[in-house]
């Protein structure tokens, strides 16, 4: 049940006002305050859905109510009462950050459609806020081993500058995972974060997908097509698996990170752009350097600062840590209570030969949830899982 606030300090027009709220099929809660200071404290204390204001009060005034509201609680809505001789002062409200504003006497039909407007869009908030949190979880950095410490400390100094960063690593480590923070710790997070697989793309399209193309351009652009750099303008892309990338494609980028500029493929008209690049590779690019697979100019623009994920049999002590994450996840997608392991089997997880690192940790814990029983046990390892000890 939504809960309303009405800050008036005229008795009459705050009886109206709650008088139609409580006679709206859609059921309010209606709290009153007589002046803006009293209105303040109930804010602090309470969790408000709207506030209604009125403009002209003693004490405190709807326009310092708004400010301090807007330091208390910047998403909470608040709609304006103005009088007659108010609307100027209403109008202004509005650039000052107010929802909206009706006029005295209130008109029914206008107060109801406003409240509901002003309702709607504070629930509509709450969920993008919600919807963030839970993206930001999703790429949830999860251990406390010392080089996983390193990397966070890393990322907290590097994100907020404008520095190309290269991560290295061997697959399945979380580089993707280094890269989504990067992005939403920095000025940019508000940005677009566009993720190119560059290894999951033809050699023959990726110039394409990564720089659009126009009308024509080949057999099958039946339409101009902006690419991933365009999409990504004022944000970051992150360019994964970066070495396997073909040379011609890599001259491309070359010029894009120098001028800042791409042009789509059949076009000769320059696009300017502002984007940050995040590579990773799980190659050696210096080797690759020597064997003329990747420019050498290309990683020297690339690798500003260069963040290397450990592999998983580098910070063992944080396999504890993933399993108790990863039963959380598993059970919350399956709609089921979490399972646990006993110190015996989590003992023998410790010491596997992880080659394919978190992705495949995270693949046999799935695994023994499935099959095991509410505790898994040493043999159920034994039995469901065929990996190396090291």
């Amino acid at each position: 049940m939504p809960n309303l606030l009405i800050i008036e300090d005229e008795a009459a027009i705050r009886r109206v006002l709650k008088k139609i709220l409580l006679e709206e099929e859609e059921k309010f809660n209606v709290d009153e305050a007589e002046d803006g200071l009293v209105g303040i404290e109930l804010i602090k204390k309470n969790n408000y859905d709207l506030v209604l204001c009125d403009i002209k009060m003693p004490k405190m005034d709807g326009l310092e109510v708004l400010s301090a509201c807007q330091k208390l609680k910047p998403e909470l809505p608040i709609v304006m009462i103005s009088g007659h001789g108010d609307l100027e002062t209403a109008v202004e409200t509005m650039r000052m950050g107010a929802f909206d504003y009706i006029s005295k006497p209130p008109d029914l039909n206008r107060l109801l459609n406003t409240v509901r407007i002003a309702l709607d869009h504070n629930q509509l908030a709450q969920e993008n806020k919600q919807l963030k949190k839970k993206v930001s979880k999703e790429y949830e950095m999860v251990g406390k081993s010392e080089k996983l410490e390193q990397i966070k400390s890393m990322i907290d100094k590097v994100a907020p500058t404008e520095a190309r960063v290269l991560i290295t690593g061997e697959n399945g480590t979380g580089k993707e995972l280094v890269a989504h923070w990067l992005h939403q710790k920095s000025n940019r997070s508000k940005g677009a974060f566009i993720e190119v697989n560059c290894a999951a793309i033809p050699s023959e399209l990726i110039e394409s997908e990564l720089f659009g193309h126009v009308k024509g351009a080949f057999t099958s652009a039946n339409k101009d097509r902006a690419g991933k750099f365009e999409a990504a303008n004022g944000g970051t892309i992150f360019l994964d698996e970066i070495g396997d990338m073909s040379l011609p494609a890599q001259a491309k980028v070359l010029r894009a990170l120098q001028e800042s500029k791409v042009q789509r493929v059949g076009s000769d008209k320059d696009i300017k752009v502002d984007v940050r690049v995040i590579a990773a590779t799980n190659k050696d690019l210096k080797q690759e350097i020597s064997e003329k697979r990747f420019r050498e100019d290309l990683y020297h623009r690339l690798a500003v600062i260069i963040i290397n994920v450990p592999a998983l049999k580098d910070r063992r002590e944080d396999v504890p840590i993933l399993i108790n994450h990863f039963l959380d996840k598993i059970a919350k997608e399956q709609g089921t209570k979490p399972k646990t392991f006993d110190e015996d089997a989590i003992s023998i997880l410790e010491n596997l030969k992880w080659t394919g690192n978190i992705r495949e940790l995270r693949n046999v814990v799935e695994r023994l949830t499935i099959l095991g029983d509410q505790v898994i046990t040493k043999d159920d390892v034994q039995n469901f899982v065929q990996i190396k000890v090291t």
